[in-house]
C-alpha cells in the first residue's frame, strides 16, 4: 500500500508525505503533541496516557506504532520525544 502510493505520488515510500497520505487515506488524523515539557514527554509517557487505541508517533525523521500502550518499533524508542502522533477520530 505505501510502495504503490509512493510510485503514485512520484515519492519515495518512505517519505513523510507519502506515509501520511497512506495514513489519512485510512482515517487517521494528525495534531502536534502539546509541548508543555518538551525535553521530557517521552513515547512511554504518550502510552502510559494512552493505554487504548493505535497511534503513530513522529519523532522528526522517524516514526514508531502504539498499539494499546506498547510501542512496535525496530529499536527501543520509548524514550525519544514525539513531536507529533497520527490517531483516528473514535479514539
Amino acid at each position: 500500500m505505501i510502495a504503490k502510493a509512493g510510485y503514485q505520488m512520484a515519492d519515495l515510500p518512505s517519505s513523510d508525505a507519502v506515509w501520511g497520505a497512506v495514513l489519512r487515506k485510512n482515517g487517521f488524523y494528525r495534531k502536534a503533541i502539546p509541548d508543555t515539557c518538551p525535553d521530557c514527554y517521552t513515547a512511554d509517557d504518550f502510552c502510559r496516557d494512552n493505554p487504548q487505541g493505535v497511534f503513530v508517533l513522529g519523532f522528526g525523521g522517524h516514526v514508531a506504532t502504539a498499539i494499546d500502550g506498547n510501542i512496535y518499533d525496530s529499536w527501543d524508542s520509548s524514550h525519544e520525544i514525539p513531536q507529533y502522533v497520527w490517531y483516528r477520530k473514535e479514539q
